[in-house]
């Protein structure tokens, strides 16, 4: 720095030297005074004692932070929020609109491309470049966005000499799209654009008749929307050129043209509810369709369905393409393919349905990218997945596979713990007891089965890693979700195995191990792949996997009973006997009837009877309210016939019954049924804490002893709803409740269902019991399918019967009713029997007809 630059710094005077070095300042003239200040103190001490206002130094913080953050505006406001949420049709569609209205450039385009981010297969309706085309026109099947880049093609090219391009332009988008019903407006177009196309010579007429020609029939073949403008067109056309060729050329194509105009309405039929009109946009830019997530409620399921049929019905070719034309079809229904899965982005099965389609007609290569481009759509989707990676499995692609097993179960995993967290938020019923452990609060606690004794077998270096310790909670949900994600490491392992050695298959499962989220499916899937594939020494390596899934899954009461069913299976009786014992007191008795009724099982089958008796009584202890019939039917069952229950306990012949409720069988089958099943409920059905009570009847039911009436005779005699039951049979009847413990046997299913019925049977009777002698009539009277005479109404019976006059043996004159009219005619059905009369009686000779009495 220069010696006068400093002697100028030096000489610059600052505010407080201005003040001391000049006579004349007074002072700035716009600073308050003294006494303004002291007023302004006080106030501002009062205030902050109140807590309603901050300090100057404050104030003035905020006063210049207050520029520097302006608040976000609409747009980056709903912008961040559809980066949360991807998926949001309108939220994108306000988003275009927001940018659309600020009229910037550069932002429009950012939505846009976000918007492709989010949806890359829709192309949408750009205002924009050559790029674009580049990258989405080939692929897209969008009519709209062809009809645009012909457009711009015939801004480009608007010499004579580059008509040739626009030509080319044209058959290039009708190949892409020239099937689909849209297309109308290009295929006019482009006659129109040859037809104005200029000749100078007779040979270069010709050759633009027979371009015209071409293309008109052409057209007059596919199922578009102007297809019978097009016809009309054609036909005038040709005879404009010679009406002989004419009807020649129109006689032949008339019947692709009818087949046209046909699929054409069927057509129209199945695209109605697969596009329906849009909403009405807030803007003069149409409506953006992005497909939304699914939620598969009935409207979502009914247009999956008529999607899928639609695509059978174009793969069925309903436009009867010959096998020289195959080419043509294939372009069709690539087409197809290609909108649905623009319109169901988000439905495997949809992918799934063009993937098989596209393979079956020799492409592979175009049927994977479709695998590929729909795993890109659906990530957590484990039909897209899992054929990929057969196909790449199919392609000796091992180490592809092993790549999208690992991405897809990481997608799983981060899928597994965002759920657990939203669980955990909502529902704070887990406690920790360790740092970052979280265990339900009902988990009992001390030593359960991880801490009990290893068994007789032992465990091998080979299965000496270390397994997750961290379980998450047991939610419904979260259960099914974990179940699948066990599928995906089975087929893993699988995989590994077959496609590679069990060294891998080990690897993988040893992975698997380390997982936290792996349910105990993974363990019995490896156990039993060990136990078929391993030919030296696969049953003790199984047993060491199943023991290892014991100190994690000893609590899951349906992998102790695969266990089990493992050790019977391979006749390991003393592995099984201790297992058995081993984690039979680690349940509660109402989850460990399942594990009872498995050994059960083995003991009736394979064991001796002293060792079945001696298990009977134990679980009799355990069940006391379980009928000791129960056990013993059990025990003479196979293979699910019950000789017991179908013949000594009737349920086969109660299952013939017919459902008549007015015939006396039917009365007396109920009984005989009421009290076979009643026997059942003997005093080993009560709780083992009361006293032995007698077998429970009913006394509206009850049958009289010396009683030798057969079966179709009067039923025995009720008693009346006016007489108190008796002390005797109110004992009976009455008592504790009786307590059912629900039982997989069939029986003892049907003998609860029976109970109902009896039980319904019985509380309706009570309500409406019949006189003696109108239930012995009753009783008298066929079935009413027997009955094949007049029809007539029960009203008019009944009006009739509580109207009848029937003379006492005294004679005592009775005053006569008052007649009623005279019930409608009825038709004659059958026979040559004259209708029977239904009018009420007059008495003896008071009527017509004489004497006739019912």
């Amino acid at each position: 720095m220069s010696e006068e630059q400093q002697d100028s710094i030096v000489d610059i005077e600052t505010p407080t030297e201005i003040t001391t070095n000049d006579t004349e300042y007074i002072g700035d003239k716009t600073q308050p005074t003294e006494e303004i200040l002291n007023a302004l103190n006080a106030l501002n001490q009062t205030t902050a004692q109140n807590g309603h206002e901050q300090s100057p130094a404050q104030q003035g913080n905020v006063k210049q932070d207050t520029p520097s953050q302006e608040a976000p505006s609409e747009w980056h406001v709903l912008r961040e929020k559809l980066r949360e949420q991807p998926h949001d049709p309108d939220g994108w569609n306000k988003l275009v609109d927001l940018a659309e209205a600020r009229g910037e450039i550069e932002q429009i385009k950012q939505t846009y491309e976000a918007c492709l981010k989010s949806i890359p297969t829709r192309p949408g309706l750009f205002p924009y470049a050559e790029e674009l085309f580049r990258r989405f026109l080939r692929s897209s099947p969008l009519v709209d966005l062809w009809k645009f880049y012909l457009t711009y093609v015939r801004r480009v090219n608007t010499s004579p000499a580059s008509r040739e391009a626009v030509s080319k332009a044209y058959e290039f988008a009708l190949s892409r799209i020239g099937q689909d019903k849209d297309s109308g407006d290009i295929w006019s177009d482009y006659i129109q654009f040859l037809k104005a196309g200029e000749t100078t010579t007779t040979w270069e007429e010709q050759q633009k008749m027979d371009a015209l020609r071409k293309v008109y029939h052409r057209a007059v073949q596919i199922p578009l929307e102007n297809v019978e403008r097009l016809w009309s067109e054609l036909e005038t056309f040709e005879n404009s050129l010679n009406k002989i060729t004419a009807k020649k050329f129109m006689s032949d194509l008339s019947p692709s043209y009818m087949q046209a105009r046909t699929v054409l309405r069927q057509l129209q039929r199945h695209l109605g509810p697969l596009f329906p009109p849009p909403p009405a946009s807030s803007s003069a830019r149409p409506h953006l369709y992005l497909p939304p997530t699914p939620t598969f409620n009935a409207a979502e399921r009914a247009l999956v369905g008529a999607w899928k049929t639609y695509l059978k019905w174009e793969e069925s070719n309903p436009l009867e393409f010959e096998d020289k034309d195959k080419t043509t079809l294939i372009s069709r229904i690539q087409g197809v393919y290609r909108k649905a899965a623009i319109r169901m982005r988000f439905y495997a099965e949809i992918w799934y349905m063009a993937f098989v389609w596209t393979n079956s007609m020799g492409k592979p290569e175009e049927a994977l990218n479709i695998l590929k481009s729909g795993m890109e759509a659906n990530p957590t989707s484990f039909l897209l997945h899992f054929a990929y990676c057969e196909l790449q499995e199919s392609r000796k692609e091992h180490a592809e596979v092993t790549t999208t097993f690992d991405k897809f179960l990481d997608v799983l995993r981060a899928e597994l713990d965002e759920l657990e967290i939203r669980i955990n938020s909502a529902n704070s019923s887990f406690t920790s007891d360790a740092p970052g452990r979280n265990v339900p609060a009902s988990a009992p606690t001390g030593n359960g089965l991880g801490s009990l004794e290893a068994g007789i077998i032992s465990n091998t270096s080979s299965f000496a890693t270390q397994a997750s310790d961290e379980k998450p909670p047991k939610v419904k949900e979260l259960s099914d979700r974990r179940q699948e994600y066990g599928v995906v490491w089975i087929m893993y392992i699988r995989f590994a195995r077959r496609a590679l050695d069990l060294k891998a298959f080990r690897s993988v499962f040893a992975k698997a191990r380390r997982d936290r989220w792996t349910p105990w499916e993974v363990y019995e899937a490896a156990a039993l792949m060990e136990y078929h594939c391993n030919k030296d020494g696969g049953t003790g390596v199984a047993s060491r996997i199943f023991e290892k899934g014991l100190e994690t899954y000893g609590d899951e009461i349906e992998f102790v009973l695969r266990y089990l069913g493992f050790l019977i299976s391979v006749n390991d009786e003393n592995n099984a006997r201790a297992l058995f014992e081993r984690v039979i007191t680690a349940f509660a008795p109402e989850r460990a009837r399942p594990l009872w009724e498995r050994w059960a099982r083995y003991e009736y089958q394979y064991g001796d009877l002293e060792a079945a008796q001696k298990l009977e009584k134990r679980i009799a202890e355990v069940y006391p309210s379980d009928p000791p019939i129960k056990r013993f039917a059990q025990r003479h069952t196979y293979l699910g016939t019950d000789a017991i229950a179908a013949r000594d306990l009737g349920f086969a012949m109660a299952a013939r019954q017919p459902a008549a409720l007015g015939s006396a069988s039917t009365s007396n089958s109920i009984e005989k049924r009421t009290d076979s099943l009643l026997s059942l409920t003997s005093a080993s059905h009560m709780l083992a804490s009361q006293p032995p009570i007698k077998r429970a009847s009913s006394p509206d039911y009850k049958r009289r002893e010396g009683s030798a009436r057969p079966d179709f005779g009067p039923p025995s005699k009720r008693q009346r709803p006016s007489s108190p039951p008796r002390d005797r049979d109110r004992e009976r009847w009455e008592g504790p409740p009786r307590k059912r413990f629900g039982s997989p046997a069939g029986w003892e299913r049907e003998r609860d269902r029976e109970l109902q019925h009896v039980k319904k049977d019985r509380e309706d009777d009570k309500a409406s019991t019949l006189p003696t002698v109108i239930s012995w009539f009753v009783g008298q009277l066929p079935s009413p399918v027997s009955f094949d005479g007049p029809v007539f109404r029960t009203d008019d019976l009944m009006m009739l019967l509580r109207n009848a006059v029937i003379p006492s043996a005294t004679r005592r004159a009775t005053p006569p009713p008052t007649p009623l009219p005279p019930a409608p005619p009825v038709a004659r059905t059958s026979g040559g029997r004259p209708p029977p009369d239904y009018g009420p009686y007059q008495g003896p000779g008071g009527g017509t007809r004489g004497g006739r009495r019912y």
